[in-house]
């Protein structure tokens, strides 16, 4: 066994009892490899004794290494563990994650067999708690829930924009100057907007898996994917481009209704000189019959059974509403009044 370690792996983590037990023993259990993985956990002060069991873990695990992040910001805490880390590899988990046996294994391969890419990554499986979390993980990885993303589909082995629990060069990441801090959310898709655009790629590799404890409510979930879309935008400004066309397909949607609604109004108050304004309440039923055509084809398609529908069109609709509705916030907030984010928003809803 070698004595330098074969990964760095750091893990944000903040009041994660439920978790971070597994998520520790995944990574305990790692096999196939030609030297020993170190652990940085990067704590924001938890009071709900994760503290005692990454105490406890770390007697008895070498391997385990526990800082503190008082600021309680995810890429500041993602910028600690991977100044500490001494691997040439660092692989940034989340603290609900369990990944599986082979996990370090086929991210160091996937490196080593694509070097043009400076980050690697696999599928995170959705792990479901109760009936309702099961819903909202079927439409979490559905691609009319949300677009291409290979890491939350699937699909086949190739070069991709973005993944979820990423492997990457350490070198890489010294070049690009780590996480940006000032973003809450969506730091790992702008670090692997800045990655690709400075020359290099991601490789998705459906082999790499790992699992994920999905959402358990639609309020969390609103909440989630409100603050995705508002970020992506802060995102965009900083950069000057919309780092992904994706995104926009829900804001387009949300503000479509609002214009067509809008004017489906005026044109009902002023029957007489309506024109062309009363076209606007078919064209809106026409979106939102497009819209309903798609989510019951993707659940055809996926094979959702019938006592499921329900759970996952509203997912659907949460989903679609809520990332459209932040991301609406967001233009507002960065593109029209030029300020910086709004303090509701810097709160983080995990």
């Amino acid at each position: 066994m070698s004595e330098c370690p074969c990964a760095s792996v750091v893990i944000p983590c903040l009041n994660e009892a439920a978790h971070i037990g597994a998520c520790l023993d995944a990574l305990a259990a790692q096999e196939g490899l030609d030297g020993a993985p170190e652990v940085f956990v990067v704590d924001g002060g938890s009071d709900d004794g994760t503290r005692d069991i990454l105490e406890a873990c770390r007697a008895q695990a070498p391997w385990l290494h526990v800082l503190d992040n008082p600021e309680r910001i995810t890429p500041i805490a993602m910028n600690k563990g991977i100044a500490a880390a001494t691997s040439e590899v660092v692989i940034i988990l989340g603290a609900h994650a369990e990944v599986t046996p082979d996990f370090i294994r086929r991210n160091l391969e996937a490196l080593k067999a694509h070097p043009e890419s400076g980050c690697v990554g696999g599928v995170v499986e959705q792990v479901h708690g109760d009936e309702l979390s099961r819903r909202i993980g079927l439409a979490l990885t559905s691609p009319f829930g949300v677009g291409d993303a290979r890491f939350r589909t699937g699909g086949v082995s190739g070069h991709v924009d973005t993944v979820a629990f990423g492997a990457y060069r350490k070198a890489v990441l010294k070049e690009l100057g780590g996480l940006d801090e000032s973003l809450v959310r969506n730091q790992d898709d702008e670090l692997n907007y800045r990655l690709t655009e400075a020359g290099w790629r991601i490789w998705f590799d459906p082999r790499i898996r790992s699992r994920y404890h999905a959402r358990s409510n639609y309020a969390q979930l609103f909440s989630q994917y409100r603050q995705y879309g508002y970020w992506k935008v802060f995102v965009n400004t900083k950069h000057f481009t919309v780092t992904t066309w994706r995104q926009m397909a829900p804001a387009a949607l949300l503000m479509s209704t609002m214009l067509l609604s809008g004017l489906a109004l005026a044109g009902l108050l002023q029957p007489e000189g309506a024109g062309l304004l009363s076209l606007a309440g078919p064209a809106l039923g026409t979106i939102w019959g497009l819209w309903l055509l798609g989510a019951l084809g993707a659940m055809a398609l996926a094979g959702i059974a019938f006592r499921d529908a329900f759970g996952v069109f509203r997912t659907f609709m949460t989903l679609h509403v809520a990332y459209g509705w932040g991301y609406c916030q967001g233009i507002w907030q960065f593109v029209l009044r030029r300020k910086a984010p709004a303090a509701e928003f810097k709160s983080l809803t995990r």
